[in-house]
């Protein structure tokens, strides 16, 4: 299988943890933690090696929560490329109040990478014979906003096919540079295309909007209990969500990355590779914190996927 590349500029810990109810001011005693690797690209690749792809995360980390990160990918098995930078990697946390299930996340923004940290990560992924690259995750400060854009040049030079999973200035800068995929959720590209995209037809127009202006060749936009659209320049699939009960939602857009990601470089036509993303993500709502999704699960949910074409 063709080797696919990942790259997080800003990974973290996920904490996860538990109480009955969220109020202000009050301790709140909470239930048993759990610690998981995190940040999108990592995530991706977390998934990709489950699924039995050949896949390298590359990632910078520093301080103890850094070498918390690199023993837990380590105990994964994760091939991984971790760059040492001076600041400390963050921590994300994630609380379930289960008096009424949702869900309370809480995004760091990481530490301040020098110039020559961020070009690391950069030079690390350049003509690298990766057939495949994703970016996943936001930025940390001191990283330019354009980061990905230089990664989807680099990756149109080196003839690797560029997957990004980005928002805000991030997402522009790298549109305007054009790449192979694009993962937007819905309140990405109601910011992207500047407008409200209630319906269906809207949201088909501006994910094809895109294409057509050379931003990518695929958009992939996720919905949450909506399900996902697939669209391309002359072709438009919608699967509904599954009936799944959801236990965390953490993970769930990776992990439909990663299963995409890993179909199409596995071979499979993009009816068949959005099934699996489909998939994929759906899995990920069966586990607690960022658990991520099992190849056995992708595989049993696997035939529930219905793909209607537009």
């Amino acid at each position: 299988m063709p080797q696919i590349f990942t790259v997080t500029l800003n990974p973290a810990i996920d904490v996860s943890t538990s109480v009955d109810t969220v109020e202000p001011v009050r301790k709140l005693r909470s239930g048993a933690v759990r610690r998981d690797p995190g940040g999108g690209g990592i995530n991706v690749a977390r998934v990709v090696r489950r699924l039995g792809g050949e896949v390298l995360a590359v990632y910078p980390a520093g301080g103890p929560i850094g070498a918390l990160l690199e023993r837990l990918l380590a105990a994964e098995h994760l091939p991984s490329l971790s760059l040492p930078i001076a600041g400390d990697t963050r921590e994300d946390f994630t609380v379930v109040e289960t008096s009424t299930g949702r869900e309370f996340r809480f995004v760091l923004p990481g530490p301040k990478l020098k110039p020559e940290e961020w070009q690391a990560c950069l030079a690390a992924v350049v003509r690298n014979g990766a057939e495949y690259l994703v970016a996943s995750g936001g930025l940390p400060p001191g990283v330019p906003g354009d980061f990905h854009a230089q990664l989807a040049r680099h990756a149109k030079a080196d003839g690797a096919k560029f997957a990004l999973d980005c928002s805000g200035p991030a997402l522009k800068a790298a549109l305007d540079e054009g790449v192979w995929l694009v993962k937007p959720n819905l309140s990405e590209l109601e910011d992207y295309a500047g407008w409200p995209l209630e319906a269906q037809d809207q949201q088909i127009a501006a994910a094809r909007s895109i294409v057509l202006r050379g931003g990518a060749e695929i958009v992939a936009l996720t919905l949450g209990e909506a399900g996902a659209l697939l669209v391309t320049e002359r072709r438009a699939w919608r699967a509904p969500a599954l009936p799944i009960r959801r236990v965390s939602s953490v993970g769930a857009g990776d992990s439909f990355m990663g299963g995409l990601v890993f179909a199409l470089a596995s071979g499979l036509n993009l009816e068949d590779a959005f099934r699996y993303g489909v998939a994929a993500g759906s899995a990920a709502l069966l586990f607690p914190g960022t658990e991520l999704a099992h190849a056995a699960d992708i595989e049993r949910l696997l035939p529930l996927v219905r793909v209607e074409a537009l």
